[in-house]
């Protein structure tokens, strides 16, 4: 909170919002993230003490992250997929329309959805089918699947 002074007017506060809504309320998006690191956490076993110990938080910190009270940094959402053995998408998975349309930026018209189709070599898709495929131990099965995806890609199914 800053308090700004000018010699003839009375002090006045600006609050920052910080990603809040209005009304204060901590972002929609920071509660679902939180909520799935929540889930992740209990489907693992681990106690919010065992998840700070990991990631060098005490369990506060972690409580604050899964009611969305304190928003979860680039770096700190990186070492959560680390810890709990999930992709940094999963905290994003299964998210209601409703959650991003309740976003301040979203509200205010700051975010603008893109207006280009994604880089077909940017999705995840793609990354995870090139991921399985150099799994693949035998040179031989792999050369079968490329040449399998090759012909199947360019079938006229595979246009429509």
């Amino acid at each position: 909170m800053t308090i700004s002074t000018h010699t003839s007017e009375k002090p006045t506060r600006r609050v920052s919002s910080r990603g809040r809504t209005a009304s204060g309320k901590p972002n929609p998006i920071d509660v679902h993230v939180g909520a799935r690191v929540r889930l992740r956490r209990t489907l693992m076993g681990m106690s919010q003490e065992k998840l700070g110990e990991a990631l060098g938080l005490t369990f506060q910190q972690v409580q604050k992250y899964e009611r969305g009270a304190n928003r979860v940094g680039a770096s700190r959402l990186y070492d959560l997929s680390r810890v709990l053995d999930v992709p940094v998408s999963f905290f994003y998975d299964d998210m209601p329309d409703g959650v991003a349309e309740a976003s301040p930026a979203q509200i205010a018209g700051i975010a603008v959805e893109p207006e280009i189709e994604a880089d077909p070599m940017m999705k995840r898709e793609t990354m995870e089918l090139v991921r399985a495929y150099y799994r693949i131990a035998d040179p031989n099965v792999r050369r079968q699947v490329y040449g399998l995806a090759k012909v199947l890609g360019d079938s006229p199914q595979a246009e429509g």
